[in-house]
């Protein structure tokens, strides 16, 4: 702990009084390190028992797992297939507890690397609209591949400062995601690298972003909406400072009990301090996660309200949701495009109208797109998006060439192995998904049907392959290969 500034032990006082020294000694321990599995491909309790690393519940966190670092998980098939996602088991909380459902509308406004988004993307189920931004163009890049690994099917990525969105957002979202930047205080263990940061910076530069983010957030819910506030710091300035100042400016807002710390897995949770920052005793409903206290780093989260009346515009008054994605069954092939259809979308290929009537999940033509010959599946209810920097509308399906169609990775990721019939299932611990994960030729078994076959690994997609005549052309994106 001797790397830790003076001033940063003086602040933790305040906050910690008699619990300062256990804090301090936590430091000399190792950091815990964490997998978030991908809901949208398989349920925790599987994942237990696949898991190609030794795992233990992260006890708060439903579909958490803690793990040894130096397993490397992240060099196995099944990360490749999108099955996990290595997170920071503290960093887990906010999007566990935004009450996020199928159909809904949800912002995650500064979104990279993408943790929090594909958790929220796997909350939804293939319904509603997930909208993922960050004002980094570089960063977003990140984002974008994470949200294509994890299979999601109903995300817009973009790249603006959170501003810019509210023109075509306004009053749009059920749920909302702030997971600000901060002066990282809560990860000063894990990285001493963010201590220089910090001290180059300090807490006021990030509570004035902070205070310059949340109004676009604010104007972008609608009433009855919820949304998350959460950071990595232990500031009082940044944490209960900033909902102090964001209950003043917008009254309809509240904070609600986040989560109740005397339930089971919440052991070590603490509230809010709201007398630190002279607040409302409101705040006292927010968390903060300390690492002496649970198995994780520092974080605060804070679930707040946009109050609505029985007569707004948005409010509690039940409204159906859509039902989320049924994937295919015995029942059969959802996609049948019929002449009259094909002749409306005349910019679609009969060849891509022909493989897409192959899937298995529901594509309707309407919401179909075609870019610079691209096409895509447009989430269900979406805005104009006009003068926006979208990176990724929907789901990139794939690239209409001299009228062939070439499907995309991220549609292979967003499959089952169930929804498509030409698959070639590779053995997790064999050679050839290794080669195959390195752009590199593999053999395939004779009798494969010539065309694109969805290449697995125990059942699990990972990309895509094409067979002529006995013979195997690896289709994998060379961007995602395996170093």
């Amino acid at each position: 702990m001797d790397f830790l500034p003076e001033n940063f032990k003086m602040k933790m006082k305040e906050l910690l009084g008699d619990e300062l020294d256990s804090f301090l000694d936590c430091y000399n321990e190792k950091h815990n390190a964490g997998i978030r599995v991908n809901t949208l491909k398989l349920s925790p309790e599987r994942f237990a028992g696949i898991s190609p690393v030794e795992v233990t519940k992260v006890p708060w966190i439903k579909n958490g797992f803690y793990y040894d670092e130096s397993d490397r998980a992240s060099k196995h098939p099944y990360y490749y297939a999108g099955l996990y996602y290595i997170q920071e088991p503290s960093a887990m909380t906010p999007a566990s507890l935004l009450p996020v459902q199928p159909g809904d509308r949800v912002l995650d406004l500064c979104a990279a690397p993408g943790g929090k988004t594909t958790e929220l993307g796997a909350k939804l189920k293939g319904s509603g609209v997930l909208v993922c931004n960050d004002i980094s163009n570089s960063r977003a890049k990140a984002l974008l591949k994470n949200v294509e690994l994890f299979g999601i099917r109903n995300a817009v990525v973009i790249s603006e400062a959170p501003a810019k969105l509210e023109d075509s957002f306004c009053g749009y979202f059920d749920k909302i995601l702030v997971d600000a930047p901060c002066s990282g205080e809560g990860m000063f263990r894990k990285s001493h690298a963010i201590i220089k940061n910090w001290e180059q910076y300090g807490t006021g530069y990030y509570a004035k972003l902070q205070r310059q983010i949340l109004p676009s957030a604010v104007k972008m819910l609608k009433a009855g909406g919820y949304m998350i506030y959460s950071t990595c710091t232990f500031s009082v300035e940044e944490d209960e400072g900033t909902l102090k100042w964001l209950l003043e400016e917008y009254p309809d807002m509240e904070v609600l009990e986040t989560a109740d710390i005397t339930a089971p897995g919440f052991e070590g949770f603490a509230h809010a301090r709201p007398e630190l920052a002279d607040g409302p005793g409101e705040i006292s409903g927010a968390l903060r996660l300390y690492p002496h206290r649970i198995k994780g780093e520092g974080h605060f989260v804070a679930l707040l309200k946009k109050k609505a009346g029985d007569d707004s515009p948005g409010s509690d008054r039940h409204v159906p949701k859509a039902q989320a994605t049924e994937y295919y069954t015995e029942k059969g092939r959802p996609n049948r495009y019929d002449e009259r259809t094909r002749k409306t979308y005349k910019n679609i290929s009969a060849e891509t109208f022909d493989f897409l009537e192959k899937l298995g999940f529901e594509i309707p033509a309407e919401r179909l797109e075609v870019r610079e010959d691209r096409l895509y599946m447009l989430p269900e209810g979406l805005p104009a998006l006009k003068g926006l920097r979208i990176m990724r509308s929907g789901l990139l399906l794939g690239e209409m060439k001299k009228g062939r169609f070439e499907p995309s990775q991220a549609l292979a990721c967003a499959l089952h192995a169930d929804e498509y019939d030409n698959i070639l299932d590779l053995p997790s611990d064999g050679t050839d998904v290794i080669r195959y994960l390195k752009c590199e030729s593999i053999e395939i078994p004779a009798d494969t049907p010539d065309g694109y076959v969805l290449i697995c690994t125990d059942g699990f997609p990972l990309g895509w392959g094409k067979a002529a005549q006995g013979r195997f052309r690896n289709k994998y994106l060379p961007g995602w290969r395996m170093q």
